[in-house]
């Protein structure tokens, strides 16, 4: 079974996809620890964002691993645990302008297919284009949505209970900026898939939106 969970930045999707996955004994795949895996390898490599054909063979080259429980899951970027590092605002921004690129979007895309495909049991798999590009054919896909201010306040309230510095407004204007390139891309942009059911989380809490999920995916079964 293949669940897939697309939606904007702070939408829920991660805390629901890990929960969902480890309801159903499902693989869990963060397809956004990936991209930010591979712009973590950009910067530290120093090449421009701008060099998309560098970027792309960087992405290419880099061995990103996703292991562990859907709880604990750690990122690892050529052997190294990098799962506190890509978390950073820094990261967050560069994972959205490296996503932009197609040649990277491919690399990625074609790593999540082997993934989901050879999980013993299935996998839930979130990202920004999983129900419409990655698994078109998922058994069940969900976007999952908020205002920007609601998504804004629970990332800055994530972001200050980690220490990392960022202000509301700050967070509010990356948001902003990130739904601005995610929406606007050539290549994958984000979008609601066909046969998607929307979640609109803004007034709802996490047990509201994780009953609903459960419902949709014990009625697909």
């Amino acid at each position: 079974m293949i669940i897939a969970i697309d939606g904007p930045s702070g939408a829920g999707k991660s805390t629901l996809g890990k929960m969902l996955a480890k309801e159903f004994g499902l693989l869990y795949l963060d397809t956004g620890a990936m991209y930010r895996a591979a712009a973590l390898a950009v910067l530290r490599a120093r090449v421009p964002f701008e060099d998309s054909e560098k970027v792309a063979e960087i992405a290419a080259n880099s061995k990103i691993d996703l292991t562990g429980e859907p709880s604990s899951m750690k990122v690892l970027l050529d052997g190294e645990d990098i799962s506190s590092e890509i978390r950073t605002p820094e990261v967050a921004t560069a994972a959205s302008v490296v996503s932009a690129i197609p040649a990277v979007r491919r690399i990625m895309v074609e790593h999540q297919r082997t993934i989901g495909n050879s999980a013993p049991n299935g996998c839930v798999l979130e990202g920004r284009d999983i129900g419409s590009v990655v698994f078109p054919d998922a058994d069940i896909k969900f976007f999952l949505t908020a205002t920007p201010e609601a998504r804004a306040r629970r990332r800055f309230a994530e972001d200050s209970a980690k220490g990392l510095a960022a202000s509301y407004d700050y967070t509010l204007r990356e948001i902003n900026d990130r739904d601005a390139r995610d929406v606007s891309r050539p290549d994958s942009p984000l979008t609601i898939a066909d046969g998607a059911t929307v979640i609109d989380t803004s007034g709802l809490d996490l047990n509201e939106v994780f009953q609903t999920m459960l419902e949709n995916v014990r009625t697909a079964r």
